[in-house]
């Protein structure tokens, strides 16, 4: 038997190891992204709300409905933003996932191909590589 296929075997393992690695970088990569604009949410949101609070602790009564009316349309800003963002960091994903898997199927395609070529060169002739019993 050819000491090749187990040789590709090997070889076809450690690129699948590899590319698994690969996608599971890209994949923390996004939620570090991911992570770093919650936290910036957070901050900012934390000194917004402080700001407002001491406006409203020393605003008139009358004054704190067009407080909270003024504050509609900046928190609908900032969702869209926000949601933009992860749309964005999302899609940076997707890309960089996405852009290595047709080239891996190629690769694991051809690989298959050359091991039942080699299967089936390195049997002799007039045997069953499978035989049903």
């Amino acid at each position: 038997m050819n000491t090749s296929i187990p040789q590709g075997l090997a070889d076809t393992q450690t690129a699948g190891i590899t590319q698994l690695f690969a996608f599971s970088h890209n994949a923390l990569d996004g939620i570090e992204k991911l992570t770093a604009l919650n936290l910036q949410v957070v901050k900012a949101t934390l000194a917004e709300n402080q700001a407002l609070m001491a406006k409203a602790l020393s605003s008139r009564p009358e004054e704190l409905f067009a407080l909270s009316t003024s504050l509609a349309k900046p928190t609908a800003e900032k969702i869209a933003a926000y949601s933009c963002h992860v749309y964005e960091i999302m899609s940076g994903v997707q890309i960089a996932l996405s852009a290595s898997a047709p080239a891996q199927y190629q690769h694991y395609q051809r690989d298959a191909q050359g091991f039942v070529e080699n299967l089936t060169k390195d049997a002799s002739p007039g045997t069953n590589i499978i035989e049903a019993e």
